[in-house]
């Protein structure tokens, strides 16, 4: 079957271990890149990154730091970084390591500035030595390297064949998640369908692996106890999937050294895509085999939303992405046929839109709670053929045309918005 096979690819691809907020730990992977290229002590490091990467990465913790931002992610790259883990990059951090990444920050080598004219995601780094630098590039999703040099020697250039790209990156591979928009969400659901189940092994270690950073948040302190509050007053199984969903964000917004499973490029997608369907399916006794197919459907109309939207956007994706996977997702868990299936993606859109994207930060545990709170909304409205019409607002007359509705207020109608809102994050730095 072609067709499961290319879309097993794309889940494949862009459903991915990642530890910590992907921002950050894509300019660590940079960096780590760089660094081995360069082979020799990092004397100096510029960093120029869009607008995006800078807003998101500018206040989330760092994994098993009590630190945050990029400089400081930058900085343990520095010390512990291997390119090889990718998003991964800083899963070896020590005490040791965090002190000798706080002496390189305080030493004021690295230097990281935002470059107006860089488009949706967008990372370079140029790594100094005594007489030797080294330049990686990172472009459009968060470990997809297309340019890397020494010196005056390119060593790969994705615009030129033949160059070859020592990094483990997805640069071969980039465009695969753009081929999900030749399906219809009605392919997406017939795949979940039918697709057979040992495909779809890893869908279930992506539940398992964002349970247990979910598990965390709500039994220990971490943030501000945000997903406990959400715990102690959830008296039915959707406000406990609320909850653990809360609580999973804020472990990993505050820099809790596990890895989520992430959907798209963001693990608070992935939380989002995931948690709310398997704590729902598992405390209606659904059995185990629909929860991993309605996940992988929450996985790839995510997806199918961010491939239009872009992956970084002035909209908070976890609400009109990963909120209209887990709504799709939650309808067919609860036996909802395509068009009810269909209908709550509208009813999510109508919902949800206009939620902004004001970087990566512990406040993302309360967006994403109530991007979960809508999609069961959703969902049981659409189980009941309840839909918002769809001549309301910017509705299509197919819940594709929806999305694209919705990239088209978000990429052309918010054009300033990415901009504005960082003009406003950066004045409380000054």
């Amino acid at each position: 079957m072609k067709n499961d096979k290319l879309l097993i690819e794309i889940l494949k691809n862009q459903v991915k271990p990642a530890l910590g907020c992907t921002e950050p730990g894509a300019v660590a992977y940079a960096v780590a890149r760089a660094k081995e290229l360069l082979g020799a002590e990092v004397k100096s490091l510029e960093i120029k990154v869009d607008k995006n990467i800078l807003k998101n990465g500018m206040g989330v913790g760092i994994p098993g730091t009590n630190e945050r931002g990029i400089i400081f992610a930058a900085a343990l790259s520095l010390v512990i970084g291997k390119s090889e883990y990718q998003l991964e990059v800083l899963r070896d951090v020590t005490d040791e390591s965090i002190k000798a990444a706080m002496k390189i920050v305080d030493s004021k080598i690295i230097r990281l500035t935002l470059d107006e004219k860089a488009d949706n995601l967008y990372i370079n780094v140029e790594a100094f030595g005594e007489t030797d630098r080294a330049c990686v590039t990172i472009k459009n999703s968060h470990t997809n390297i297309v340019f890397e040099s020494k010196n005056n020697k390119i060593l790969y250039n994705c615009d030129i064949p033949g160059t070859e790209n020592v990094a483990e990156s997805e640069s071969h591979n980039e465009d695969i998640k753009y081929k999900i928009k030749a399906f219809t969400f009605n392919d997406l659901i017939d795949f979940a369908d039918n697709v057979a189940l040992e495909n779809l092994a890893f869908i279930q270690d992506g539940i398992d692996m964002n349970m247990r950073i979910a598990n965390v948040g709500i039994s220990e302190d971490l943030g501000k106890g945000i997903g406990k509050c959400f715990y102690d007053k959830a008296d039915d199984i959707f406000s406990k999937a609320k909850a653990f969903t809360a609580a999973a964000s804020e472990a990993r917004m505050s820099g809790y050294l596990l890895p989520v499973m992430s959907s798209a490029g963001s693990g608070n997608h992935g939380l989002v895509a995931v948690i709310p369907i398997a704590v729902i399916g598992s405390g209606m006794n659904i059995p185990k085999e629909k929860i991993i197919r309605s996940v992988a459907l929450s996985h790839l109309v995510t997806i199918f939303v961010k491939a239009y939207l872009g992956t970084l956007s002035p909209v908070c994706g976890c609400g009109v992405a990963a909120g209209v996977g887990c709504a799709a997702g939650l309808t067919y868990l609860m036996g909802g046929s395509k068009e009810q299936v269909k209908g709550s993606i509208n009813n999510m859109v109508a919902g949800i839109s206009g939620m902004i994207c004001d970087g990566a930060k512990l406040g993302c545990s309360y967006k994403v709670s109530v991007a979960v709170d809508a999609a069961v909304d959703a969902s049981i409205m659409a189980l009941k053929s309840i839909y918002i019409p769809s001549d309301d607002g910017i509705l299509g007359e197919t819940a594709e045309k929806t999305v694209m509705n919705l990239a088209k207020v978000s990429s052309d109608g918010m054009n300033n918005t990415d901009s504005t809102i960082l003009d406003v994050m950066l004045q409380k730095c000054v």
